[in-house]
């Protein structure tokens, strides 16, 4: 068993103890992206009891940000699998847009009429789903968010893919140093609503104030609202309008599989470098094809059984989201609920041509 608080450092590829587990993120809110909101988790009525009874028979509904997506894929497998062994049943519904915060209530408003015990989103907007959540809780719905968070009162819980101190800055250094700490470099991000993108951004932007970044210039945020062609086609005009560009990060997985596409067919493979957040299924051949020396990503599986395991502990009274319970996650361990519901998954693990075999994710 481990606590799930987070190190503020992020290490190098560590041991891991299941090569299935590889290490992989996308986009995703973390406690440092709800502390300003204050009062803790929502809808905390109730004492937990951690000895309570796992209940069966429960229904947990996903609402990734976008559905096909290949990172919500992943992920929400992950819970599907979970919700399995814990005998409850599984339903994902969601937009086929990563941008359509509309379509995303209309979907919480459709989970609450079904009457789910629980649901597991990925929120596109901070705000927008809030009144459709509150009310879900009202109805007795258990709502945890993972990957991207919501204001804190709008949710029981969240699960982070890690601290968004250590995804910002450690994406930082992995930039800075393949550029050898001098250069222009750019940020390619997904929606600008996007709570983690701009979450990470802000520590990206924190941690180039360091004096060692003094001959690092970041020069443009540009977005793509994680749709791949729109990506493809931000990278090119990132490196028209900057000629003298040195590198790009891109904390998304649709963002950084489109631009290392554009990069690998054009002039600037091996003279422009690209990190982030990326899948190794989706970034091996540019890791091999020397367009990509180094990214980052946690298990997105992992994160989805996370999510899953909280809304069951969540639907059977094992806890109610404050600050200091505990929780068994199966497997996974005991995981600890922090600072205004948010719970961490882990560290995050930088992929490159060394390791990347060893995961299919």
């Amino acid at each position: 068993m481990r606590k799930s608080s987070l190190r503020h450092t992020c290490a190098a590829l560590a041991a891991v103890t299941s090569l299935a587990l590889a290490a992989t993120a996308c986009g995703g809110t973390t406690k440092e992206d709800v502390k300003e909101e204050g009062g803790g988790a929502a809808a905390s009525a109730g004492k937990a009891d951690p000895n309570a009874e796992t209940k069966k028979g429960l229904t947990v509904g996903f609402l990734p940000k976008q559905v096909n997506n290949p990172y919500f894929t992943v992920a929400d497998k992950g819970g599907e699998k979970a919700l399995k062994e814990l005998g409850s049943s599984y339903k994902e519904v969601g937009p086929s847009s990563g941008t359509d915060t509309a379509g995303q209530v209309s979907y919480v408003n459709t989970l609450t009429q079904q009457q789910v015990d629980a649901m597991a989103v990925s929120a596109q907007d901070p705000g927008a789903l809030c009144t459709a959540l509150k009310q879900a809780m009202k109805n007795g719905v258990k709502v945890v968010t993972y990957d991207s968070d919501t204001n804190p009162e709008c949710r029981n819980a969240f699960v982070s893919q890690a601290s968004a101190d250590a995804l910002g800055r450690t994406q930082v250094r992995l930039l800075a140093e393949q550029i050898g700490n001098k250069g222009e470099i750019a940020i390619l991000s997904a929606a600008q609503t996007a709570t983690n993108q701009n979450a990470w951004i802000e520590i990206m932007k924190d941690e180039l104030k360091d004096p060692k970044y003094k001959d690092v210039k970041l020069v443009k945020v540009a977005y793509g609202d994680d749709d791949a062609q729109k990506s493809f086609q931000q990278t090119q005009g990132l490196l028209q309008e900057y000629p003298n560009l040195k590198g790009i990060i891109s904390p998304t997985t649709v963002g950084i599989k489109a631009a290392a596409q554009y990069l690998s067919g054009s002039k600037y493979k091996g003279k422009v470098s690209l990190t982030g957040l990326g899948t190794p299924n989706d970034m091996r051949k540019y890791v091999k094809n020397g367009t990509v020396e180094a990214f980052e990503l946690w298990d997105p599986a992992k994160l989805g059984e996370l999510a899953a395991r909280t809304a069951v502990a969540l639907a059977s009274g094992q806890i109610t989201g404050k600050e200091g319970e505990t929780f068994e996650a199966g497997a996974m361990g005991e995981y600890t609920i922090g600072e205004d519901g948010v719970i961490d998954l882990g560290e995050p693990t930088v992929f490159n041509a060394k390791n990347i075999d060893q995961f299919n994710f």
